[in-house]
C-alpha cells in the first residue's frame, strides 16, 4: 500500500469505527488478524503484516466464516485482548510521509482511571509490523520481530529507518463520497490475489504430481535397461556354450582363457572365451547354457514390463498436456481432476432425532420430560438397550408382565418426583395388573438393566433397583401426537 491509498484508508477507517469499541480477535494466520469493532453492518478491521504485502483495512464478513477460518490466538492476540477489551477507538492517524496508521485507544484500568492505548500498524514491507504501545508510546509487544531502533520491547516506537527517501506517487485526490468502496475495492484485490496464489499452488501440486509419475516411470525404464544390460547378450551365452562343446578335442587352453574356432563366421577365425580356469570344456558350457536362459528369460520379462511401462509413461505424458491445457484456461475442477484432489466433504452435522421411535407410545409429564412406554416385547427390548441412554429412568411392574416404561433425560436434570409417579402410573396401567386397584413399580437407571443371555424378548434382570407402589392409571402424563 502506498502512501496515498494508506491516508485514504485511515481516514475510511476512523469516519466507520471512530466510538467502537474493540471487540473479538479472529486470528486468521500467523500474519493476519481480523478485529471486531461490533459493527452493526458486519465490517471487520482486517490487518495484514505480511512482509511481501502488508495492508489493512475493512472487510465484511460472517461471523461464522470468521470463527471457521480462526485459528489458535497468538501470544501478540492474547495481549491486545487482555488491554484493549472493551477500549474505545478515538482516532486513526498517519505518521506525517510514513506507512504507519496509528489507532488511538482509550480503556480503563482495574481501578477505573483512564488508560491510553495505541496500535501502530506499520506497512513497510519487509519490516510490517503491529505494535502495541502504552500511553507514552512504548512498546508493550508486537506481533513479528523487527530489527531497528525503536522497534523492540520496551523502546519508545520510531516508524523504521527508510534507507531511500519515499517518493509519493502523484494521485487524483479521492473523493469522501468514495472512500466507503476503497475498502471493498482493497478486499476484491486481495481475495482476487489470494484466489489466483492458490490457483497457481492447485496448478503447481497438480503439475508436480504428474510430472512425479513421469519421472518416476523414467526411472524405472533406466533401471530396465539396467538390469537387460546386467544379463548380457542371450544368443552370445548360447554362442559360446556350442563353440566350447564344437571344439572339445581341438580348444586350446591357456589358464583362463579358451581358444577355439568360430563356426558360426564363413571365415571361421580363432577366437578367446574366458571360463573358469577350474572348469572343463563341458562344465564351462553348460555354465554359458544356464547364462543363456536366465538371460533370455530376463530379457522377455524385462521387455513385457517395458511395453508397460512406456504405454504408462505415454499417458502421463498426454495427461500433462491436457493439464498445461486446464491450467492455460483456468478450468480448476478438470486440474482437480487430474491431480487426484478431492474436496474436503463438508462435515454433516447430525440431525436431532424428536420422532417418537417405532413400537412405542409416547408421553409427556406434567414437567415436561417425555415418557416412552414399549408395545410389545420385542419393542421393549429396543426401546430398553437401543434408544434407551444410561442414564435414562427405566421403569416396570414388578408382579406382572408388561411394558418396559423409559423417562428420557438427555439434559441429566434430577427426575421431578411428579414425574416418577406418573411414569409409574404408565408402567402399572401397561401391564397385566391395569385392574389392580395398587401395582408396585420397580424403577432404577436403564445402566443398571440386563439382558441375561439367550433370555426370552423383554425378559430383564436389574443390578439395582427401587419400588414405587402407584395406581394403574395415564394420569397426568399427555399423550404425544407423534406416537407411531
Amino acid at each position: 500500500m502506498d502512501l496515498t491509498t494508506i491516508t485514504a484508508i485511515g481516514k475510511e477507517i476512523e469516519s466507520a469505527l471512530k466510538g467502537h469499541r474493540f471487540g473479538k480477535i479472529f486470528q486468521l494466520s500467523r500474519t493476519d488478524l481480523a478485529i471486531d469493532f461490533r459493527s452493526p453492518d458486519s465490517r471487520y478491521l482486517f490487518v495484514s503484516t505480511e512482509p511481501g504485502n502488508p495492508r489493512v483495512y475493512l472487510i465484511r464478513r460472517k461471523l461464522r466464516d470468521l470463527e471457521k477460518s480462526s485459528g489458535t490466538p497468538g501470544n501478540f492476540s492474547l495481549i491486545m485482548r487482555k488491554q484493549l477489551s472493551g477500549a474505545e477507538l478515538s482516532s486513526v492517524e498517519q505518521i506525517d510521509g510514513e506507512r504507519v496508521l496509528l489507532f488511538r485507544f482509550r480503556a480503563e484500568d482495574d481501578l477505573g482511571n483512564d488508560v491510553d492505548y495505541t496500535l501502530a500498524a506499520q506497512l513497510t514491507g519487509a519490516s510490517a509490523n503491529l505494535f502495541l504501545l502504552d500511553s507514552e508510546s512504548k512498546i508493550i509487544d508486537s506481533m513479528r520481530q523487527t530489527r531497528g531502533n525503536g522497534q523492540q520491547s520496551g523502546e519508545m516506537y520510531e516508524p523504521p529507518e527508510r534507507k531511500k527517501p519515499a517518493i509519493a506517487k502523484e494521485k487524483v485526490p479521492l473523493k469522501l463520497s468514495e472512500l466507503r468502496s476503497l475498502s471493498e475495492r482493497l478486499d476484491v484485490e486481495d481475495q482476487a490475489r489470494s484466489e489466483a496464489s492458490g490457483f497457481q499452488s492447485l496448478a503447481n501440486a497438480a503439475r508436480s504430481k504428474v510430472k512425479q509419475e513421469i519421472s518416476k516411470r523414467e526411472k524405472l525404464l533406466r533401471k530396465l535397461e539396467g538390469d537387460l544390460a546386467g544379463h548380457g547378450e542371450a544368443d552370445k551365452w548360447k554362442r559360446y556354450g556350442d563353440l566350447l562343446l564344437a571344439n572339445t578335442s581341438s580348444a586350446r587352453r591357456q589358464g583362463e582363457t579358451v581358444f577355439v574356432t568360430d563356426y558360426f563366421d564363413e571365415q571361421a577365425p580363432e577366437i578367446s572365451i574366458t571360463i573358469d580356469e577350474n572348469d572343463s570344456l563341458t562344465g564351462a558350457a553348460e555354465k554359458f547354457f544356464k547364462r543363456y536362459t536366465k538371460a533370455r528369460n530376463a530379457g522377455q520379462e524385462i521387455e513385457k514390463r517395458k511395453q508397460t511401462i512406456e504405454k504408462e509413461l505415454g499417458r502421463f505424458t498426454k495427461v500433462l498436456g491436457e493439464l498445461e491445457k486446464a491450467i492455460e484456461v483456468g478450468d480448476e475442477d478438470l486440474i482437480n481432476e487430474i491431480g487426484g484432489i478431492k474436496k474436503p466433504a463438508e462435515a454433516k452435522r447430525p440431525q436431532k432425532r424428536t420422532e417418537t421411535p417405532t413400537g412405542t407410545r409416547s408421553f409427556v409429564s406434567s414437567d415436561g420430560f417425555e415418557i416412552l412406554v414399549g408395545k410389545k416385547a420385542k419393542d421393549n427390548d429396543f426401546l430398553t438397550f437401543r434408544i434407551a441412554k444410561s442414564l435414562d429412568t427405566w421403569m416396570h411392574a414388578a408382579d406382572y408382565p408388561g411394558s418396559h416404561v423409559v423417562i428420557r433425560n438427555p439434559n441429566r436434570k434430577e427426575i421431578p418426583h411428579r414425574t416418577l409417579l406418573e411414569a409409574a402410573q404408565l408402567a402399572a396401567f401397561y401391564s397385566r395388573g391395569k385392574l389392580q386397584p395398587k401395582a408396585a413399580v420397580h424403577y432404577t437407571q436403564k445402566k443398571f438393566v440386563n439382558k441375561p443371555k439367550g433370555s426370552a424378548p423383554g425378559l430383564v434382570s436389574l443390578a439395582s433397583f427401587k419400588t414405587v407402589l402407584v395406581e394403574p392409571k395415564i394420569g397426568e402424563a399427555k399423550k404425544n401426537d407423534e406416537e407411531r
